[in-house]
């Protein structure tokens, strides 16, 4: 008999869509099965190809007869300024939560988590770049030459905003904008969650930011950290302006300098020699969601990313350590 499976998603844009897919095809691969749910703010409001398929039911309030009194995993994959408000709505209704990054907003930063958590839930925050093929490469290098810690890493993520997006106007979206979210600060937070991932929290850290170039928009669209660990020193760099794209980590070691890509999906050796890691994103969701459908049904503690660690990585983007 297969064993059964709940998951309420509040939220189903393109994310949400994208999480209830890979929820979907993994439980359909590993003989699970799923009931998700959708509570919605605007249920006549159309879905993504595919997703009302998908769903056993859709409501706007936890209290609808059709809602279950508990889910095995809620999904918050809804705004990222409603995060909260979500979280208050599902408060012990979930096994274990998946929540969009980043937690909050940055107007939230200072929202104390038991306020929004029950004691012990289980959580786990989206830190999609963790399980890249070059990220679990570059992790395994560092674990077997424990003698050739770094001594300094930069990281940078440069990117043309008005490309992001094909056929959509950059000034529209809520990058462009402060006051909706927007901004390289917050919206590149992915590099902070890794290099944290990485080597934890840096002692000290310095932050200078704002809009530099002469793109449309208000928000800031360069924002470059120095942080100071133990023994080794951080250099970070975002901006939204680049026009050839760059995404990667340079650790100088002892040996030579240590290389993740994540463009080109190669990792570089301290001698030289390239290992390539070609695939797709989908990859990094199936990865990121097979950790997570284990870690709701089996796992115990806190997951590997919890909302305490995401909310620190939160505060460093904003320049808090």
């Amino acid at each position: 008999m297969q064993q059964q499976v709940s998951a309420l998603f509040v939220g189903l844009g393109s994310i949400g869509t994208r999480h209830l897919n890979s929820l979907t095809a993994l439980c359909e691969q590993q003989g699970l099965a799923l009931r998700a749910d959708a509570l919605r703010s605007d249920p006549a409001r159309p879905l993504r190809p595919g997703a009302a398929e998908r769903l056993h039911a859709q409501f706007t309030d936890l209290a609808d007869k059709a809602a279950l009194p508990h889910y095995d995993m809620a999904f918050i994959t809804n705004p990222t300024s409603l995060h909260a408000d979500a979280l208050r709505q599902v408060y012990g209704r979930a096994g274990a939560l998946f929540i969009e990054k980043p937690i909050f907003s940055a107007e939230q930063a200072d929202l104390e988590l038991a306020d929004v958590l029950p004691a012990g839930q289980k959580a786990y925050v989206a830190a999609p770049m963790r399980w890249s093929a070059v990220m679990l490469a570059l992790k395994d290098w560092l674990a077997a030459h424990p003698d050739q810690r770094p001594y300094s890493a930069r990281v940078i993520c440069s990117s043309y905003l008005p490309g992001w997006r094909p056929g959509v106007d950059y000034r529209t979206v809520y990058s462009a904008h402060r006051a909706l979210g927007g901004g390289v600060t917050i919206d590149l937070i992915h590099e902070w969650d890794y290099l944290v991932g990485l080597f934890g929290k840096p002692l000290e850290l310095y932050n200078f930011k704002g809009t530099y170039s002469d793109l449309e928009i208000d928000s800031d669209d360069l924002s470059i950290y120095i942080a100071r660990y133990p023994s080794m020193l951080a250099e970070v760099h975002l901006d939204y302006f680049g026009r050839q794209y760059r995404r990667s980590i340079e650790l100088f070691t002892r040996e030579g300098t240590l290389t993740a890509d994540f463009g080109a999906a190669t990792l570089t050796l301290p001698d030289g020699s390239v290992q390539q890691y070609k695939e797709t994103t989908d990859a990094w969701y199936r990865r990121e969601m097979a950790y997570f459908v284990d870690y709701a049904l089996h796992g115990t503690g806190s997951s590997v990313n919890s909302p305490a660690d995401a909310l620190d990585v939160l505060r460093l983007t904003l320049g808090r350590p």
